[in-house]
């Protein structure tokens, strides 16, 4: 029997200014990727958040960034090694800290945006981010793109991972994501995305921008909460795979 994790990016809401449906989206996902101020999310929202994730029974991760509020954590930036770890840490802790207050537990961390992108192939920011889990809870799993460097990496120093893929974003044919800034790199239709993520799943391929069929594998796919349609498209995806008798569940986090 297949079994796979849907993911979400949730805690983003600021202040008055709301992102995303987090209720809705938590009634559908197994694991919440929960921000931590960086990019997105104030404490008191973000403890919401973690609050309706523990009740639903679902995964918390940290979802670190660079500190780029005013850009959605997804501005590249140069940080220095040291300063990049810190910063990790910093962000791991604070939503540790909330997820313990209402009775949750932070079992793994995904990078967001440009800090994940620039990640699964950047060895010195890659390593600067793997220093930063093995120095607050080495237990803490690694969510990171199927295929990167990243997750070889993190393995060789000592880290669970888990290959993600993106349900709601297109793909070239060497596995890697199609820039946002290009036209057709975010999908919205709810039926094409889970028509696709099933084949994922059954397959380990889907098809890549240019029409060639590329291999990815992958134990968590991620639809982003800030989308369009964010909840239908989510809702459609769980239902085409349980209605071919996939299992949504939590990945086996930890070690």
């Amino acid at each position: 029997m297949k079994q796979i994790d849907l993911n979400s990016d949730l805690g983003e809401s600021f202040g008055a200014w709301k992102m995303g449906d987090d209720a809705a989206m938590l009634d559908i996902v197994s694991s919440a990727n929960i921000a931590c101020g960086f990019h997105a999310g104030d404490p008191a929202g973000i403890r919401a958040t973690l609050r309706a994730a523990v009740a639903r029974g679902v995964a918390i991760g940290a979802h670190v960034a660079y500190p780029d509020l005013s850009g959605f954590g997804r501005r590249n930036m140069e940080v220095a090694s040291d300063e990049l770890t810190a910063d990790v840490i910093y962000q791991i802790g604070a939503l540790q800290g909330l997820a313990a207050s209402v009775g949750g537990r932070v079992s793994y961390v995904k990078p967001h945006g440009a800090l994940y992108n620039t990640i699964a192939a950047d060895r010195r920011q890659g390593l600067a981010v793997i220093e930063a889990l093995n120095a607050i809870d080495p237990t803490l799993t690694l969510v990171g793109l199927a295929g990167s460097p990243l997750l070889t990496l993190a393995r060789e120093h000592g880290l669970h991972t888990v290959a993600e893929a993106f349900a709601d974003r297109a793909y070239h044919a060497d596995g890697s994501l199609v820039s946002r800034s290009l036209a057709g790199s975010v999908l919205h239709d709810p039926q094409l995305v889970a028509e696709r993520m099933l084949q994922l799943v059954t397959t380990g391929t889907v098809a890549a921008i240019d029409g060639s069929i590329v291999r990815i594998e992958a134990q968590s796919l991620c639809v982003h909460g800030d989308s369009p349609g964010a909840v239908a498209m989510a809702r459609q995806i769980r239902q085409t795979l349980t209605q071919a008798g996939v299992v949504i569940a939590p990945c086996r986090l930890g070690r």
